[in-house]
């Protein structure tokens, strides 16, 4: 259920805005995320993340969003995760953005190297490295505790009829709206 805990946060903002709620334990996986990323097009987004090297099957979403729902996945998943994390760096390329991140998480920590590429108006890519040491394994997660994702999201169109800015809607048709959603408190610092 969690992946890693780092550059992960970005691929939620991102998208991690759409694809942090996808699977909310990727939250953990995803601190460097609550960046200030540039806005998605409003409307109708899939995002499907791949996970390689697990036995998890790729989880495809889809997203409506404008641009108060897509603030608000970036605080709420962003935001708390960050004060687990005492690396966050962003640099900015000339195609996207690069994050590194090193965050904590109960027992574990986890350091992630999160790749960006291409435009919120029709279409991006997330490529996440993580590596998690301490605490127990994640579900699905190998024994060396390294997890390989790839977000990809793509703008279909306005958002269908009955849907509403903030509806995720999940693979199994359950529909969750970010906006009804309360903040996430921020996860506790190891001692």
């Amino acid at each position: 259920m969690l992946a890693a805990q780092s550059a992960m946060e970005l691929f939620m903002t991102l998208f991690l805005r759409p694809l942090a709620f996808a699977a909310f334990g990727l939250v953990a996986a995803a601190p460097a995320f609550a960046l200030d990323m540039p806005a998605r097009k409003p409307g109708l987004w899939e995002l499907k993340m791949d996970f390689e090297g697990r036995k998890l099957p790729a989880t495809v979403m889809k997203q409506c969003t404008d641009a108060t729902s897509d603030k608000v996945m970036n605080s709420n998943f962003g935001g708390p995760a960050q004060a687990a994390c005492s690396k966050q760096d962003v640099t900015k390329t000339a195609t996207g953005m690069m994050v590194d991140s090193i965050c904590e998480f109960g027992a574990g920590k986890t350091t992630t190297h999160a790749v960006i590429t291409g435009d919120f108006n029709s279409a991006y890519t997330v490529n996440v490295s993580s590596k998690r040491e301490g605490g127990p394994l994640m579900p699905g997660m190998p024994a060396d505790g390294s997890s390989q994702m790839t977000i990809t999201a793509k703008w279909l169109g306005p958002c269908e009829a009955g849907q509403k800015p903030g509806d995720i809607i999940m693979a199994n048709g359950m529909t969750m709206n970010v906006l009804n959603m309360p903040k996430f408190a921020p996860p506790p610092k190891r001692q």
